[in-house]
């Protein structure tokens, strides 16, 4: 007998969906709807709202394509959203149901960027435990430099030694709204010259986004006589300062702006548990960037991973034994 009721949200449940957001333990601002849907023209929505009864336990923002749903293609991460009353068996049969609800939909696979530890605000490896369960495959798995803000921030001694000479390149670090001369002078600039590729965000997508979230995604750029030279996007939790964006002009290696735009913003986020650098690996987690991830070590930042999980939806039976 199914105990859960699984419907696909619609925007009349927007605020129930983003009271739920805000207690969650293991979400962040990037699961409100006003984060999810500045891209809602590029994916088909496919996010579930869970009920027991009439309670709203659990959510999980995805997508859909084809007999595929992602949760989620759009977002730095996802996965099932919940509540820090949940119990492991519960869970269990709540994620056997959603199994069952995609068998319905003709949906083969379930595919989850999980979300970071360093973002839980309590434990919650509840997925991981029924990843194993139902033989998911783990296919990617990114690496991520952060530091840790438990520790003292203590660069190493080459990172000290070029901040000690860019201290006297008079380099002003602001908090900033310049985000069409980051965007178009700084940014796409470097990422079109390395890679070959445009940030995700538009400029004016991002600046939409700061608009809606203005305590969560802050700029800060850096400038030597007024002339721009550096800047970094956060996206900032409850737990973690993030480094969303980060570029310098083509002179960083002379001005070396970027350095100490990182230690000023670092120094400024460091009572945060953590800050985040990003991923430093390419090619699903299967090549490091060596000289982008020494870098960051530099600062004193240290290994976590993002990890990417694919279910069999026809595996649900393999939950079966612990749910008799």
């Amino acid at each position: 007998m199914k105990r859960y009721q699984i419907h696909t949200y619609n925007p009349q449940k927007k605020a129930a969906w983003d009271t739920f957001v805000s207690t969650s333990k293991n979400a962040t601002f990037l699961f409100y709807r006003d984060y999810m849907d500045y891209h809602k023209d590029r994916f088909e929505d496919f996010s579930l709202m869970i009920y027991d009864n009439t309670t709203l336990v659990a959510l999980i923002p995805a997508n859909r394509v084809r007999e595929v749903v992602y949760s989620h293609q759009g977002l730095s991460y996802g996965g099932i959203l919940l509540q820090d009353t949940i119990r492991l068996l519960d869970y269990v049969s709540l994620f056997k149901e959603v199994m069952l609800f995609f068998e319905q939909e003709q949906i083969r696979m379930f595919q989850i960027k999980l979300l970071p530890r360093i973002y839980h605000k309590l434990l919650s490896d509840e997925i991981e435990y029924v990843a194993f369960l139902m033989k998911a495959s783990l296919w990617r798995s990114d690496v991520y430099l952060t530091l840790d803000g438990r520790q003292d921030y203590n660069p190493n001694r080459n990172r000290k030694r070029t901040l000690k000479v860019a201290s006297a390149m008079a380099i002003d670090v602001r908090e900033d709204d310049n985000y069409d001369g980051f965007w178009n002078h700084i940014l796409i600039p470097n990422l079109q010259e390395r890679f070959g590729v445009d940030p995700v965000h538009t400029a004016t997508e991002i600046k939409q986004l700061a608009t809606h979230f203005p305590e969560h995604i802050k700029l800060f750029n850096a400038y030597q006589n007024d002339k721009l030279k550096a800047g970094v996007v956060l996206f900032i939790s409850d737990n973690v300062a993030h480094f969303q964006y980060s570029s310098g002009g083509t002179d960083r290696k002379d001005t070396a702006a970027l350095d100490i735009l990182f230690d000023a913003v670092i120094k400024k986020y460091h009572t945060k548990n953590y800050v985040s650098f990003g991923s430093s690996s390419e090619n699903n987690g299967k090549t490091l960037n060596e000289g982008l991830a020494y870098w960051k070590e530099s600062f004193g930042a240290q290994t976590t991973v993002q990890q990417f999980i694919e279910f069999d939806v026809t595996h649900h039976h393999q939950l079966d034994a612990l749910l008799s």
